[in-house]
């Protein structure tokens, strides 16, 4: 028998996957987000955005409206839960950003977590076009739609997602996920935020740019009398494959070495650390002086987490 065959290392990246999803797009996320809404202002939404048919489905089943239906408050709040409703109702990013279909500008939202209301979506549209398809999902599910469904039907749709991804896809992903994680590190004290950069005014009034880049993949740079000084170099890694550990620590170091000469003061790298001998990582990315466990800062839980928070917050100079 073939143990290549038998291998879990696809399996433990889609973990890994599926740990970062839990705080952007599925139920987790919901909750935490609904946990900082006033409900009266979520209740008056409902009556504007749910169809009275579909809520007497879900209170007969036990089911919290905002549950299944966007409300824009939520939105708000969490933009990537944009991609809750569209694992929930069973549609690919593919299809719905599609060219002609008018959804772009939530893509954004979905991917980077960003929500600028200045140029504000059309919130309360999604929320009726919404509306309409998953009012007939409620319908035609039988038997009756049931909680179980509703916490069970996106991770049908993220597992087929994941499984059609190659793995520079869900590298890219990783790297995306992990700067939707920093963003929330610092949300308090965002001045700008597109797609690829975040500027911020730290406790001592300086601007620090965190920006996404190719070496490194996340760059922290600081204003010193009108110029930005390069500080920390973050290099990501996603995957989980023991065995080519070393390979992506070396290519870590490779990445390092590139952008030395670019003064940065510390290099940091974060890859998966479950079974992995620390010691000889360090031997394949010298210049590494930082090591994070990707999937817990994916995850947002654990003491790799902890510390990662605690320095990134140390770095660019604002309080947790």
């Amino acid at each position: 028998m073939s143990e290549n065959l038998l291998s879990p290392s696809r399996q433990v990246i889609f973990h890994q996957m599926l740990v970062a999803a839990r705080k952007t797009i599925l139920m987790d996320a919901l909750s935490e987000a609904l946990g900082s809404i006033d409900p009266a202002v979520v209740k008056k939404q409902i009556t504007l955005y749910i169809p009275a048919e579909a809520q007497r489905v879900l209170a007969a089943s036990g089911i919290r409206d905002e549950h299944v239906f966007p409300l824009p408050v939520v939105l708000e709040k969490k933009p990537t839960l944009v991609g809750y409703y569209l694992l929930l109702l069973g549609i690919s990013q593919k299809r719905f950003y599609g060219s002609g279909t008018g959804m772009s500008p939530f893509k954004s939202m979905e991917e980077r977590g960003l929500f600028n209301p200045k140029r504000r979506p059309p919130l309360e549209d999604f929320a009726r076009v919404m509306a309409k398809s998953l009012s007939e999902m409620v319908r035609q599910i039988s038997p009756k739609i049931s909680a179980r469904d509703v916490a069970e039907l996106p991770l049908i749709t993220l597992g087929s997602q994941l499984y059609g991804s190659n793995n520079n896809t869900i590298g890219k992903k990783a790297t995306r996920d992990v700067f939707v994680s920093v963003a929330e590190i610092v949300k308090g004290f965002i001045t700008t935020q597109d797609a690829k950069k975040i500027t911020i005014k730290n406790a001592s009034k300086r601007k620090v740019v965190i920006a996404l880049s190719t070496d490194p993949d996340i760059r922290i740079q600081e204003d010193f009398d009108g110029k930005l000084r390069n500080k920390v170099a973050i290099e990501i890694k996603g995957g989980t494959d023991n065995s080519n550990a070393h390979n992506r620590a070396g290519e870590a170091e490779k990445s390092h070495q590139k952008v030395r000469a670019q003064g940065f003061r510390d290099y940091w790298t974060l890859i998966s650390m479950t079974g992995v001998n620390k010691a000889k990582l360090k031997q394949e990315s010298p210049t590494t002086n930082s090591w994070f466990d990707v999937a817990q800062v994916l995850g947002r839980e654990g003491t790799d987490w902890d510390e990662f928070r605690s320095r990134f917050a140390g770095e660019v100079g604002i309080p947790l």
